[in-house]
């Protein structure tokens, strides 16, 4: 009989972290429609996702509950951390996650980005990529975005993306998706240059399911543009 043992047996959790995200979002977002996608019962971190719609707005939001349970390894401006995307109001989800319906790799996008500081005893931060895989095949075939990129919102100020409590800070990044050459780009050439690229096409916070890719054909980078 296989034990399962909690990569994380020795870390401290800080459980209470979710109640101070909870409370949050009361705070900003008491008369939206607010769902939560639970993930069931695990041995190492919860990660679930708050779906929030908000009234009288355009887009709706997620974001992830439990990133923030364990420390990264990183200054304590950093340490703590949490991710959301922003969706059109037109993307909609089954009232239950299971990683396999319509639009659910935004949601895994999501969970294996806020996963991955953890698993690898490193952190996220903002201008860092993650890759959905490591062969650098997409989340699904749904999408051809194939890792995402750590921002800071434009949308929302500080006093929604900082969480300030008990002398600690919980930053929430916002994540946008990337194509596979988009990822490369960036790696070859960092993340201003990157950067220079979204502002260039200006590229808006709220997700865009069909984006245009940022490497034009004709570069030396469009070789790795998915056809």
């Amino acid at each position: 009989m296989t034990t399962y043992k909690n990569p994380f047996a020795n870390r401290k959790y800080y459980d209470q972290h979710a109640e101070w995200i909870g409370n949050h979002l009361n705070t900003f977002y008491s008369d939206a429609q607010t769902s939560v996608f639970h993930e069931i019962s695990t041995f190492d971190l919860h990660l679930d996702v708050y779906f929030i719609q908000p009234k009288n707005s355009t887009y709706n939001i997620l974001l992830t509950s439990g990133m923030s349970t364990l420390k990264m390894d990183t200054s304590k401006e950093s340490e703590f951390a949490e991710l959301m995307i922003i969706i059109p109001k037109e993307v909609e989800f089954d009232s239950v996650y299971t990683g396999e319906k319509k639009n659910d790799w935004i949601i895994t996008m999501l969970k294996r980005t806020a996963r991955f500081p953890h698993y690898y005893d490193t952190w996220i931060e903002i201008g860092h990529t993650i890759q959905a895989n490591e062969d650098f095949t997409p989340y699904s075939n749904e999408t051809k975005y194939a890792g995402a990129l750590i921002l800071p919102s434009v949308t929302f100020g500080k006093d929604f993306t900082e969480i300030h409590k008990n002398d600690r800070k919980i930053n929430i990044y916002t994540i946008f998706p990337l194509y596979k050459n988009e990822i490369e780009f960036k790696i070859e050439n960092g993340y201003h240059k990157l950067l220079d690229l979204i502002i260039k096409a200006n590229n808006k916070e709220v997700l865009n399911l069909n984006r245009k890719n940022l490497i034009p054909k004709k570069s030396i980078w469009g070789k790795f543009l998915r056809k």
